[in-house]
């Protein structure tokens, strides 16, 4: 059997599902290595949970994760979450509680979002103006 964890990541409307099983420390998105990621200005972003936690931890793993909806900057924080969430998922299953923990600590105490989706989502535009709260220019005369 194949020890493996699916698990997913969200930022707005942006969904990434991260498949990560045992290997040699690949980590694909969308089938293209994560060392070739555009942006280029935002591939640290995605490389995060792998430079807080070094190498090591990622080497026993392989990550494939797909990407849909969103735009790039929404992509890029839906991949990190899904890559922190798989790892932390992993060491639960597969290895054992206090590497978990001690991983877990690492990424909530740099940033939050590594693990917790933000509710946050885009407000409805209404009548009587451009954009959600904004309202037309009103004139008396």
């Amino acid at each position: 059997m194949v020890k493996s964890v699916q698990v997913f990541g969200r930022k707005k409307t942006a969904t990434a599902v991260a498949y990560t099983k045992e290997g040699n420390g690949m980590i694909k998105v969308n089938g293209v290595p994560v060392d070739l990621l555009e942006p280029s200005a935002l591939r640290y972003k995605v490389l995060e949970p792998v430079l807080l936690l070094g190498k090591k931890r990622f080497e026993g793993v392989d990550i494939r994760i797909r990407v849909r909806g969103g735009g790039a900057t929404a992509r890029v924080y839906a991949i990190r979450q899904a890559i922190s969430k798989s790892l932390v998922a992993y060491y639960q299953k597969f290895v054992d509680e206090t590497s978990k923990k001690e991983v877990k600590d690492i990424l909530l105490n740099y940033d939050k979002a590594m693990l917790v989706a933000d509710p946050r989502r885009c407000e409805p535009k209404k009548f009587g103006g451009p954009g959600a709260r904004a309202k037309y220019q009103k004139s008396y005369r």
